[in-house]
């Protein structure tokens, strides 16, 4: 019997309109009732137009969220790999995503001090940035891969509690050795990201014609990479994943490791495979993160890699195209709220409360839908 080879153009293009959807539908619906609650509020405030102001902030509010969802689902494709074919929640993603970040710093650094850092935008300043980006891959994967061999792997017969203490374990562990590395090496707790390339310059999308002024609506190159890399990286899951022969591999251990193995499959060489890919991808994440808010330090991993974990969640935990979704949702709920709170709550509350938003959703979500927005009939187990 011939087996059906999957459609290369169809795996391709199937997770871009899927993340499209993803992003129009919860930017809509969030906008939509962001702007229905400030008409409705908008006789509480006398000293501005409630209305206006929301829908002058609107388009780049959109924009910032959409950013950060993608920063948010870049890191929470680690964690679906993971837990697709474990099962286990490896709280110590967080810590793989520093050390990408601080090795691509740390590239850049050195090629910094040997002068070799551009000025303009150009081939080589995009070239030293995917170098970067291939350095953090390398060195978080290979972290990864590690720590499964010896913190994971001895554990894996074991209560599920007892590998997700370790994996707690491994996550402070990470951390102080950071610490201590950058403490005796550079005498400094963090690491600045170097400026090069013209990264910071900010495109004009439209402008907004407003009474007497023009309200411009602009987006950083370096957002702009964000959403490249990540679609890319989206793009590049899906089709490993569902199209090749090592997705295949990863999809029959994920449902049932045992068959697997007594059909041939190496389950160990899967599983520290899977580590690979998701340490990979973290560090891929801390790169441009530290790349996006300009600088490393040990303990950058915990908040962002917990609300990729709730980003993961919220999709649905084990699907590739869920954890775009939850981190879509969640970078612009988080978005919305560090610009509109202090507008709707006349200063009561501030962007800092946006992390509320997170965790709430974490515990909605695990009550009502513990299977996630994606779960049940339509995961896509990576």
């Amino acid at each position: 019997m011939r087996l059906h080879r999957p459609n290369l153009l169809l795996e391709v293009l199937r997770p871009l309109g899927q993340l499209l959807v993803f992003i129009l539908g919860a930017s809509a619906v969030i906008s939509v009732i962001t702007v229905l609650t400030a008409f409705l509020i908008r006789g509480t405030r006398t000293d501005m137009d409630l209305l206006q102001i929301t829908l002058i902030l609107l388009p780049q509010v959109l924009i910032d969220g959409i950013v950060l969802g993608f920063m948010y689902a870049t890191i929470a494709l680690g964690y679906t790999m993971v837990y697709g074919v474990l099962e286990f929640i490896n709280f110590a993603h967080g810590e793989f995503f520093m050390f990408g970040a601080f090795a691509g710093v740390e590239f850049l650094v050195w090629m910094q001090g040997q002068g070799w850092l551009p000025e303009g935008q150009g081939w080589l300043a995009y070239l030293l940035l995917a170098g970067a980006v291939g350095v953090g891959m390398l060195i978080s994967g290979s972290i990864s891969v590690s720590t499964e061999r010896i913190a994971y792997r001895p554990l894996r017969g074991a209560p599920r509690l007892v590998p997700l203490i370790s994996a707690i374990g491994v996550s402070f562990l990470l951390q102080d050795v950071m610490r201590f590395y950058q403490s005796t090496a550079n005498g400094a707790f963090y690491r600045t990201f170097p400026t090069f390339g013209g990264f910071s310059e900010r495109i004009t999308l439209f402008a907004l014609p407003l009474d007497d002024r023009e309200i411009t609506i602009a987006i950083q190159m370096t957002s702009i990479l964000i959403i490249v890399v990540g679609s890319v990286m989206l793009v590049g899951l899906n089709y490993l994943v569902n199209a090749t022969r090592l997705g295949r591999a990863i999809r029959s251990v994920a449902q049932d490791r045992n068959t697997a193995y007594l059909m041939g499959v190496d389950v160990n060489r899967i599983i520290a495979v899977t580590f690979l890919i998701g340490g990979a991808l973290g560090g891929a994440a801390g790169v441009l993160w530290s790349f996006r808010f300009t600088r490393a330090d040990p303990y950058m991993g915990f908040f962002p890699g917990l609300k990729a974990f709730t980003a993961a969640v919220l999709g649905g935990i084990g699907s590739i195209v869920g954890a775009m979704l939850g981190g879509m949702v969640l970078g612009l709920l988080e978005s919305f709220a560090a610009a509109y709170l202090t507008i709707f709550t006349r200063g009561a509350f501030g962007a800092e409360y946006k992390d509320i938003f997170a965790f709430a959703i974490l515990i909605l979500i695990l009550i009502f839908r513990p299977s996630g927005l994606l779960g049940g009939k339509t995961t896509q187990k990576a």
